[in-house]
């Protein structure tokens, strides 16, 4: 068969047609505005998911310092040592192929979200690591931080990676809060606590704020500049969140970088502090996931490191890079598909991204055991 200059010309004009329709499949709202649909042009209904949710509020206080210091009542010398929000009510949406489909409450209201800012820390961690300020995240911490977090046999051992699958039982002070008196056992003493065995680094997993912490002030160290700096100008700007989000630490996180005086953030508001964000911001930085990495053809993020921040580490099989797994495991919502993965906070905060259903899910104080019956009435 010949071809033709004119028949050419449309076969080019065609595969740029169809190869510039693949990728806009998924839309990216712009600032300010997201374009809603009816998820029945999905084929789906999420209005008992809706109903759920709104029906299910968080049972603790609206007043957050008190449930904060409920919450961590059994931790010795815990003390608030950072900002606290009272917060709002039940809120959420979800998204389909990056369109709003479903959405409840107040969703431009700016809350506390707890450990959903550790998503948000180890999202800086492959950022220093894409930009060639970590060259290896196997390689050891002390080899970066200057002063003597690091120093000492047991301490010295401890990698990035490490800190990021929070398997480093790093052992020390940071802030005036001591690792052993976050989350102890409640049939030790102090003096257990004190004096217990370490792990070596990289068998043994426990969730730590002080730690999460150290990774932080450790990452202010490699940037010199401050985290929430970094996360405006490579993350949140180029998604077009709002204005509104603050990162903040506590009233005595504060290092000297080159001369200037810099807040270390904290990774959660354990002791106050964190993320505080709106539901839209929320969702925005799930779609960046759910698209790996990639905002309307800009690659903010490589998508082999998050690849690699949503494999189970070897000391907790439903725990990535500060990443919830729903792969086979203890945590596993069952039934679901184990793809999915998710940040996690204090009173029922959820960043829920299904990458095979093109689906993200935030949902605000929803009470955290009736989260797993949320997601089923979500699917079904």
């Amino acid at each position: 068969m010949k071809i033709t200059t004119k028949s050419l010309f449309s076969l080019l004009l065609f595969s740029f047609f169809i190869l510039n329709f693949s990728a806009q499949e998924i839309y990216f709202p712009e600032s300010g505005n997201w374009e809603e649909k009816d998820p029945a042009t999905f084929s789906l209904d999420f209005s008992e998911a809706v109903q759920f949710a709104e029906a299910n509020e968080y049972s603790e206080s609206k007043d957050l310092r008190q449930a904060i210091l409920k919450g961590f009542q059994h931790e010795p010398y815990h003390e608030i040592l950072g900002p606290t929000k009272r917060r709002g009510g039940p809120a959420g949406m979800i998204l389909k192929d990056g369109y709003l489909v479903a959405k409840w409450g107040d969703t431009k209201r700016v809350d506390m979200t707890f450990s959903v800012t550790k998503s948000f820390l180890s999202t800086t961690a492959l950022l220093a690591f894409d930009k060639n300020l970590i060259a290896d995240l196997e390689d050891r911490v002390v080899n970066y931080v200057w002063d003597d977090t690091f120093e000492g046999e047991h301490n010295s051992k401890i990698t990035w990676k490490h800190l990021l699958e929070q398997n480093s039982d790093w052992s020390g002070e940071l802030w005036g809060s001591y690792d052993w008196a976050d989350r102890p056992s409640q049939e030790e003493t102090i003096d257990d606590w004190r004096n217990r065995e370490l792990h070596e680094p990289g068998t043994h997993f426990k969730y730590n704020d002080v730690r999460v912490n150290v990774l932080a002030y450790s990452l202010l160290n490699v940037f010199r500049k401050p985290l929430p700096t970094v996360l405006k100008e490579e993350i949140m700007d180029p998604i077009n969140a709002s204005s509104s989000w603050r990162w903040l630490g506590y009233e005595n996180s504060w290092a000297t970088i080159d001369g200037f005086k810099m807040q270390s953030v904290s990774g959660g508001g354990h002791s106050g502090g964190g993320m505080f964000i709106n539901t839209e911001d929320m969702a925005r930085f799930g779609l960046l996931f759910m698209n790996n990495g990639n905002w309307n053809r800009e690659q903010l993020i490589s998508e082999d490191l998050i690849e690699e921040a949503v494999q189970p580490s070897a000391t907790n099989p439903n725990y990535g890079y500060m990443w919830w797994l729903n792969v086979d495991g203890p945590r596993q919502w069952k039934n679901r598909d184990k793809d999915i993965f998710y940040a996690a906070g204090f009173g029922g905060n959820f960043i829920i991204v299904d990458r095979k259903e093109n689906l993200v899910i935030v949902t605000r104080w929803l009470e955290p055991s009736k989260v797993e019956e949320f997601i089923h009435k979500i699917y079904n």
